[in-house]
């Protein structure tokens, strides 16, 4: 009976703090192994498991354990680094934001006949959301809105799919929302304008070059 069984469905999953820092050499190895394997990347932007401590993950400009007066330096792009690897399946996603482009990256991901990695945004106590994480599904979606998290699939058997749009005049209201980014005012306030500034003008060219992509 063993042809009629499915295959199992495996995915290692870890946090920023680990794909982006600890562990990012282990995931270049296993990436790099060209072997059937899925990775997801749940991304809080924050070692959110030790105290809320900055990781390569975290924004330009965020206010976060070791970098109290805010990050600077620009949040590293995990995906464009593994694009480098043409066999490789690679997806941003946010649930909240799109279920089904969710969902159909997860299974474009499985059905991908080698290494897969999957970075999903996830809101988490230490971004300061306003009104608290009851707020995280309109949180998540201004997120992906506003450009600061954009959405898109690799497939190395089909066109890149850029599937998120990017309004930049939501930006500023996004990054009102959470205290990480409000505490600049408090905390480094004569640095505060410019380094959101600097945040938002890394986040255009960031999505300027996802939407290159569409013509390669």
């Amino acid at each position: 009976l063993k042809p009629y069984i499915k295959a199992q469905t495996t995915f290692i999953i870890g946090g920023d703090g680990w794909a982006y820092d600890s562990g990012f050499s282990g995931i270049d190895h296993v990436l790099a192994s060209n072997e059937n394997v899925n990775i997801l990347v749940l991304d809080t932007q924050v070692y959110s498991n030790t105290g809320g401590q900055s990781s390569k993950s975290t924004n330009y400009g965020a206010v976060a354990l070791f970098n109290s007066s805010g990050k600077e330096t620009d949040k590293k792009d995990l995906a464009r680094i593994f694009m480098g690897y043409k066999n490789v399946y690679i997806a941003q996603i946010a649930l909240e934001a799109n279920q089904m482009q969710t969902i159909r990256a997860i299974n474009e991901a499985v059905n991908h006949n080698g290494p897969s990695l999957i970075i999903a945004y996830c809101p988490c106590i230490n971004h300061g959301i306003k009104g608290g994480l009851s707020n995280s599904l309109e949180y998540t979606k201004l997120a992906v809105e506003s450009g600061y998290f954009p959405l898109f699939r690799r497939n190395p058997k089909s066109k890149f799919s850029l599937d998120s749009k990017a309004d930049f005049s939501k930006y500023d209201e996004f990054l009102k929302m959470q205290t990480r980014y409000k505490m600049l005012y408090t905390v480094n306030s004569d640095k505060a304008d410019s380094m959101l500034k600097e945040n938002k003008k890394l986040a255009i060219e960031r999505y300027e070059y996802y939407e290159k992509l569409l013509n390669d």
